[in-house]
């Protein structure tokens, strides 16, 4: 779909509108779009990708400039491999503050694909219809995992200071005597204070560290908890409720993951 002909005032400010669609779209507008609670400028022009279900709404005097549209129901990738593949874009679960900006080269490379998605629905229909489609949809979202690898690296100092922040977030939770009245933190919890999305503070830990948020979550834990099994004659039940579980086989369960022998086997060596 071609952005420039939906009317103007096709969005009302305030209004909240949830589609049962997958969209991807390259947009250029005047005004802010509201994306969860995130609000965002468009003006430099960005990809922005909402999967079924998701709440978007627009702010006063939105006008889009150009762009193009995507809109596909997950009935059509249903019995193929991008059905199976589809969580694994985690874009679309970012917030719109952590659009994907292309340059001109790399939109037009979109186009593309956008262009023989276009030829094929508008041909006669056959056996082969939806089997091009889909693989013209994957083609285009590889493209655009590939588009998001580029813009982790020319971000390389923003994201950084984003990783110094989310290791010193953690390692102030830990330093907490005990965890029983906190909890284990989950990934949310260091999203939120970074202001980003859990998906994509995954994302960019896993670029620049290698680890997830959740494994960096472990390796922490599993460093609090050997401090305490070696400085501390506690039973390994006390440790695992010091730390926030409420079953100690789970911990027992995470430490041997990561360190290839249980909490036992463990303080035995030390």
């Amino acid at each position: 779909m071609d952005l420039q002909t939906i009317p103007h005032d096709q969005f009302e400010p305030g209004v909240f509108y949830k589609m049962s669609f997958y969209v991807i779209a390259c947009k250029r507008f005047k005004g802010e779009i509201t994306y969860g609670r995130s609000k965002y400028d468009f003006e430099e022009g960005s990809m922005m990708f909402t999967a079924p279900d998701q709440v978007v709404s627009s702010g006063p005097a939105v006008e889009m400039e150009e762009g193009w549209a995507l809109f596909f129901h997950p009935d059509l990738l249903s019995g193929t491999e991008l059905e199976r593949k589809m969580s694994s874009y985690s874009f679309f679960r970012y917030e719109a503050n952590e659009a994907l900006h292309i340059s001109e080269e790399e939109n037009l490379i979109l186009k593309d694909c956008i262009e023989k998605i276009k030829r094929e629905y508008s041909l006669n229909i056959d056996k082969h219809t939806q089997g091009l489609i889909v693989s013209n949809i994957e083609l285009l979202l590889n493209y655009c995992n590939r588009f998001y690898d580029r813009q982790f690296i020319t971000r390389a100092k923003a994201n950084n200071d984003i990783v110094s922040r989310f290791e010193r977030l953690l390692a102030d939770y830990f330093s907490q005597g005990s965890l029983i009245e906190s909890g284990l933190p989950d990934v949310k919890y260091f999203s939120s204070r970074l202001h980003l999305s859990p998906n994509y503070l995954s994302d960019l830990l896993s670029k620049h560290t290698g680890k997830t948020t959740q494994e960096h979550i472990h390796l922490q834990l599993v460093e609090k908890a050997k401090s305490l099994l070696w400085e501390t004659s506690k039973s390994i039940s006390e440790i695992a409720y010091d730390l926030g579980f409420e079953h100690p086989s789970h911990f027992t369960k995470i430490f041997k993951t990561k360190t290839g022998k249980s909490p036992k086997e463990y303080r035995s060596l030390s």
